[in-house]
């Protein structure tokens, strides 16, 4: 694996699908015995517009920060990742992971962020796509900013609690209209609402918190992932948020997502930390 820095980090930590979470042990059995992988880009790094590689082949050019691409529609299998600066050569990339395993029937995001200290890297999560019983969404918090840990409340209760870098709450609500709140991590200082939410039914919603605390780049993306109804309904593959409309058929459609979770107001932990 060879990773090259992006911005001003020295050095970003390396990446494998498979080594993450419920992806685990997935690609144990050969490739044509699973379905292919949806696997999502979310450009998560202020300031950086990138062409992104796959395997040698530009997939996504120009793909600018605070968007979503994708899904792509992956075999099992290893992978080369790297992101240039839009025109540069692949030589010339700003990062690069060699033979990322990708595994057979799974919903993958993969997402380039800041890290608690504020250096870019890539982190895979794998997305919650079972099935919701009637009348339930899916939320999930994924803390991809170089900012404080937070506990997020639903009805004054706390949904998720101590949420840092790199990690992700996630919940099953009853569809609908939700009050929600920021307090710092373990304690009852609100930094923001409470406001209403309006979550979809049989819809996974992500919202990821993106940029940087320091230098006030703060940022919220978003990502849904449709069709999680009980009844049979296809298998389920995302939309994007914020989503980049240029990319190649290779690609599926992204569509915008609404609910960009301005309640959680992540950009008011820079005022309420000083």
């Amino acid at each position: 694996m060879r990773i090259l820095p992006l911005g001003r980090a020295a050095a970003v930590g390396a990446v494998s699908l498979l080594a993450f979470g419920g992806v685990a042990g997935l690609a144990t059995s050969p490739a044509y015995a699973k379905a292919n992988s949806q696997v999502s880009v979310v450009h998560g790094i202020p300031g950086q517009p990138v062409d992104v590689y796959v395997n040698g082949e530009k997939t996504i050019p120009d793909f600018q920060p605070g968007k979503v691409a994708g899904p792509l529609s992956l075999p099992a299998g290893q992978y080369d990742i790297a992101l240039t600066k839009p025109g540069a050569a692949i030589g010339d990339a700003l990062l690069t992971v060699d033979d990322a395993e990708v595994p057979g029937d799974a919903n993958i995001s993969l997402v380039a962020h800041l890290n608690a200290s504020g250096e870019p890297t890539l982190t895979p999560f794998a997305n919650d796509t079972a099935k919701l019983d009637a009348g339930k969404t899916r939320l999930i918090v994924r803390h991809t900013a170089a900012a404080p840990a937070v506990d997020i409340r639903a009805g004054g209760e706390p949904v998720f609690e101590g949420v840092t870098n790199g990690k992700e709450g996630k919940a099953d609500l009853d569809a609908g209209s939700v009050s929600a709140d920021v307090v710092l991590a373990g304690t009852d200082t609100r930094v923001l609402g409470p406001a209403d939410l309006d979550l979809a039914e049989g819809t996974a919603t992500i919202v990821y918190a993106v940029g940087s605390a320091e230098d006030e780049t703060l940022d919220i993306v978003s990502q849904s992932i449709k069709g999680l109804h009980s009844a049979p309904g296809g298998v389920p593959s995302g939309d994007g948020g914020r989503a980049d409309s240029g990319a190649p058929l290779t690609w599926y459609g992204v569509g915008a997502l609404g609910i960009m979770l301005a309640a959680f107001g992540l950009t008011r932990l820079v005022t309420a930390r000083r």
